[in-house]
């Protein structure tokens, strides 16, 4: 499981139109599945996140966390996250899961989120195009892969 986690200071993403999830202050975590992920990806990256301190204190140090900020979260489903660009020019998804288990996934990890943080989760639609804008504060910006768990 890999994740784009940015800290915004207000995002939005939308479908054919309609904004399907929108927020301020808080974060936008960009999430892609592996055919390997499981349960056990999702409760490492959902913990990391909810205990992550990269929101500025009184003193403008990063050192308060999603709830200690009283942010928000926005989750939009990225597949290209697992682009493999190694040989030629068209980038190959074959490490990405395949839809019907990115899905699956990609509900289990909005649901740890919103039960490890007790906030609601904003989401984009899953396999829809989808348009995200953003407001990247500080610019703070995160990867996670639940394999190289650095």
């Amino acid at each position: 499981m890999r994740v784009v986690i940015q800290r915004v200071s207000e995002a939005s993403v939308t479908v054919e139109g309609r904004v399907t999830g929108q927020i301020r202050s808080g974060l936008l975590i960009l999430a892609g599945f592996e055919s390997d992920d499981n349960s056990e990806d999702i409760e490492w990256v959902s913990g990391k996140i909810s205990r992550l301190r990269i929101f500025p204190d009184s003193e403008g140090v990063m050192n308060l966390s999603l709830a200690e900020a009283d942010g928000s979260l926005l989750v939009v489903s990225q597949f290209t996250l697992h682009a493999s660009t190694k040989k030629g020019n068209r980038p190959s998804y074959i490490r990405a899961a395949p839809p019907y288990k990115a899905k699956e996934l990609y509900e289990k990890f909005i649901a740890k989120l919103h039960q490890d943080t007790q906030k609601d989760v904003q989401t984009g639609i899953f396999g829809a195009m989808m348009q995200v804008k953003l407001i990247n504060d500080g610019p703070v910006t995160i990867i996670m892969d639940s394999r190289n768990k650095e």
